[in-house]
């Protein structure tokens, strides 16, 4: 999917813009808006960014991920090349610590990363900083066309980059998911 990301400083036009994607067969998962003002945003019914997703916890987490698997490895390599797993009390000892040692490397990362901006969304901070939105679509190659028709009706919506979206795989599940959740007593 390739992802369009549009400008403007009017959520009325967004959430006409939104159901006229919605009616030719966007769905949710496909169109977010990314703003400062979340309560205005809630107000009109956009789909907004979550509040989570404007951090950068997701990639923290995935690189504290990774310096507690090193972490991890050194706590289990360690005591194996001194001779201390030979002891009364083996590996046991050692294994807590490598998982406690992986886990907080996680949570650590993703604490760090919660500090910060979402990398995908720091060069919009400038825009979002003067009071604008930002409107993200994911869009199929099958919807390219319906969706530069609805576009191009919208001329204070103005387009200001490309990037690769969100994978279709990850879109239909998402789909699937609140099918459930709306079909759900």
């Amino acid at each position: 999917m390739l992802r369009h990301y549009y400008v403007s400083d009017d959520l009325d036009e967004l959430e006409i813009v939104e159901r006229e994607l919605e009616a030719e067969g966007f769905t949710e998962p496909q169109i977010h808006v990314l703003s400062l003002d979340d309560c205005h945003v809630e107000q009109h019914h956009l789909h907004e960014v979550e509040s989570l997703l404007k951090q950068n916890v997701i990639r923290g987490g995935e690189i504290g991920a990774g310096v507690g698997v090193i972490v991890a490895m050194l706590a289990l390599g360690l005591p194996y090349m001194m001779g201390w797993t030979d002891g009364a009390a083996g590996w046991l000892p050692f294994i807590f610590l490598s998982v406690l040692s992986f886990g907080f490397c996680i949570w650590e990362g993703g604490f760090i990363g919660f500090q910060k901006p979402n990398v995908h969304f720091v060069r919009f901070q400038e825009l979002l900083i003067k009071g604008k939105h930002i409107l993200f679509v994911d869009v199929d190659p099958v919807q390219e066309h319906n969706f530069g028709m609805i576009m191009k009706s919208h001329p204070n919506v103005e387009p200001i980059c490309c990037g690769s979206g969100s994978p279709h795989w990850v879109v239909s599940c998402q789909d699937a998911y609140n099918r459930v959740v709306k079909g759900a007593p």
